[in-house]
């Protein structure tokens, strides 16, 4: 009968630290080994605005508010203007809705 050879401790604490260490680089053990892209807008795709925003009639705070945005309303970015004060406002043209809100014009702080 032929005698099985049992792995001694420093084997058995081997084998154990490469099961625990080696399933990290695996794509099943959740390391990202490179990052992600980040995409980025391209000039003719719409601007998604994240929250419900106030679309003003001119580049400033106290100017009348035209109407809200709805979040994730899509628009297109006419062009930008820096206050003298340092704010970055973009005016955009928000997209119409068939039947229900024609295309307007007005002002976000961005």
């Amino acid at each position: 009968m032929a005698r099985i050879p049992v792995p001694g401790p420093w084997r058995w604490a081997a084998l154990l630290g490469f099961a625990l260490i080696a399933p990290v680089a695996l794509p099943a053990g959740g390391a990202e080994r490179r990052l992600p892209e980040v995409r980025r807008r391209q000039a003719g795709e719409p601007l998604l605005p994240a929250s419900v925003r106030s679309l003003q009639a001119a580049p400033e705070c106290r100017a009348p508010a035209l109407g809200q945005l709805a979040a994730d309303q899509p628009l297109r970015v006419l062009r930008t203007w820096r206050s003298p004060a340092g704010a970055r406002w973009l005016q955009v043209e928000a997209a119409a809705v068939p039947g229900l809100v024609p295309a307007r014009r007005g002002w976000l702080a961005a």
